[in-house]
This record gives C-alpha cells, structure tokens and sequence, in this order.
C-alpha cells in the first residue's frame, strides 16, 4: 500500500541509522521517527524553495499542530531507510505531509504517518487563517505531478 499515489510534490532522503538513535532492544527508539519526518520535511523546503528560513524572513513561524505516526516494522542500528515526504495541497491555510519510512535494507515499510503544520505571524504569534500571499504564490508555480 503507497500512500504516494495522488497528485503532489515529494522528496525522499536516505538516512543511515546511528546508535545513538536506538533504545534497548537495539531498535530505533519510536520518538525519532518524528526527526525522520523533519529530515524530509527540511530536505522538501530546500529542493522545492520552502525553507523555514525563507518563510521566517517572510514573517511567520510554522509550527506542527498535528501529527501521526504508525510503526509498521523495527529498524536496527546500522540499516539504512529512505524518508519520503509528500505534500498534500490544501484548501485550508494549513502545511500537510504525508510520510512513508522505508527500510532499504530489508525493502519493508517501517512507518507511515503526517503532520499539519499552520502558520504563525512571527510578530504577534498570532495563527492565519487565510494562506500568506508567499504561499499562494509558491502553490502557484508548482508543477503538481512532481512525485519521485
């Protein structure tokens, strides 16, 4: 099952799975998973021009209010996983991705999961609830059947 089967943007980075990112069992500890998903998220914002710097000097934060994730099957120290990170177009003034945590070295899905971000005016801390002028723009040059 590919939850990367609609129109959108992706981006997909290859992690490789340190110690320190394991619990006792030898198995990556469920709270990185969260990191994967910034990874993508970050790795996204640079090849698609929607880093958070870019948006902070446009005046807003984009904090997380939502995210879900649902472990499928461990990984271990020293395997390699891909983080894909789709991007869920929207009709509300609202960030949405979807994640896919692949284990390359066994090819099975470990997670999957999403976040929401909103948007944040940098000033008053204040949430929008109309999409920022910027990104209207950016969802305007995009060509939406962009997957990888």
């Amino acid at each position: 099952e590919n939850c990367y089967t609609m129109m959108g943007l992706s981006a997909h980075i290859d992690v490789k799975i340190r110690f320190s990112e394991t619990d006792a069992m030898g198995v990556v500890w469920h709270g990185n998973y969260l990191k994967f998903f910034e990874d993508a998220r970050e790795y996204f914002g640079v090849k698609y021009g929607l880093e958070y710097l870019r948006m902070y000097e446009l005046g807003y934060f984009t904090p997380i209010a939502e995210s879900s994730i649902k472990h499928k099957s461990p990984i271990y120290y020293g395997q390699t996983i891909r983080i894909k990170a789709n991007f869920i177009k929207m009709a509300a003034a609202k960030i949405k991705f979807e994640y896919e945590v692949i284990n390359t070295t066994t090819n099975e899905i470990a997670a999957k999961g999403h976040t929401v971000q909103v948007f944040l005016d940098k000033n008053d801390r204040v949430m929008s609830l109309n999409k920022p002028d910027f990104f209207i723009e950016w969802e305007n040059m995009q060509n939406w059947d962009s997957i990888d």
